[in-house]
């Protein structure tokens, strides 16, 4: 059965999601795609009216009611069904649109309305898109309220990354055998802040399980190289670098990461820099951590990314 991208809208109550979401169906549906789309509603509702016979079967102890006619057919069950189980329901659409599930594991767009002092139900990086009426600088694309063509025109260019379940609603991996191959970069970074204590004995070399910035490279490395056996959906990337410079900054008692990687595919090396800096940052807290139980690793972030479909992004916060 064929897999059907799917694309949820993550928002508080009052920030607009459904008008929204309404905008875009028509939007869609003038560009001739199928759409469906699913509703988490977090009180009770009744889309029965009292008195038709689909009520009264209900009413009287029928655990399914179906009313079909040749226009449409309608399904009420007297259950809560899984999310996975609503995917499963689902068939001949070219798009589904999700309103809810904010929580959930598959693509959202992230919604915020500072006019009504609704902010995002999550950090940003979650979202493979945000759509908001702030001046904010963001790792992925970013629209306007008013901006429906735009954001139609980036689902239909992005469907098949949407495509993280298959038609029981299981996680997948994506498949990128259609991307093109094109040279891809990204430099990730992290701190590990120390005492004083702990600082001189890694800059001394002090420490006894040895050189901790030495091992805390290697280990950074072979961290990006094992990324896609850590991270789940994550695509195995024939790397063709990777390189750890960690730096003892003194004025913040702390271990500067810094982690780059390069490669030519068909998919981005963001994961594997995160997970080389996170590693090397690890590394650093194990071998000191019989000096120091309270060391802190803290400010792991994507710096920078090249290559791929969605543009280049550069940290615009980030202290030169």
């Amino acid at each position: 059965m064929k897999e059907i991208p799917t694309i949820g809208f993550a928002a508080y109550s009052g920030t607009g999601k459904t008008t929204l979401m309404e905008k875009l169906v028509r939007c869609l549906k003038k560009k001739g795609l199928r759409t469906a789309v699913i509703k988490h509603d977090g009180h009770s509702f009744e889309i029965d009216r009292e008195g038709k016979d689909s009520w009264r079967y209900t009413q009287a102890g029928a655990e399914i009611s179906i009313i079909s006619s040749a226009e449409k057919t309608a399904l009420v069950e007297r259950r809560e069904l899984s999310f996975e189980q609503i995917l499963a329901l689902i068939h001949d659409v070219d798009l589904i649109l999700v309103e809810g599930y904010k929580n959930g594991s598959f693509p959202q767009i992230g919604l915020s309305r500072a006019a009504v002092g609704k902010g995002f139900p999550h950090d940003v990086s979650r979202y493979v898109a945000i759509v908001t009426d702030e001046e904010m600088e963001c790792p992925c694309p970013k629209f306007g309220f008013d901006d429906i063509e735009e954001i139609v025109e980036f689902m239909i260019k992005n469907m098949e990354d949407f495509t993280h379940f298959n038609h029981q609603g299981r996680a997948r991996m994506v498949n990128v055998d259609e991307k093109p191959e094109s040279r891809r970069t990204a430099v990730a970074a992290a701190r590990v802040l120390v005492n004083r204590e702990t600082f001189e004995l890694i800059r001394s070399g002090g420490v006894k399980k040895g050189d901790v910035l030495t091992v805390a490279q290697i280990a950074g490395v072979m961290g990006a190289k094992r990324t896609a056996e850590l991270i789940p959906m994550c695509h195995p990337v024939l790397i063709d670098g990777v390189d750890l410079d960690l730096r003892l900054n003194e004025s913040s008692c702390c271990v500067e990461i810094r982690a780059s990687v390069t490669c030519s595919g068909k998919t981005g090396v963001e994961m594997e820099a995160l997970t080389a800096a996170s590693t090397a940052a690890l590394t650093i807290y194990d071998m000191c951590k019989a000096v120091q139980r309270d060391i802190v690793i803290s400010d792991i972030r994507l710096l920078e990314k090249t290559g791929g479909v969605h543009g280049d992004y550069h940290r615009k916060d980030e202290e030169q």
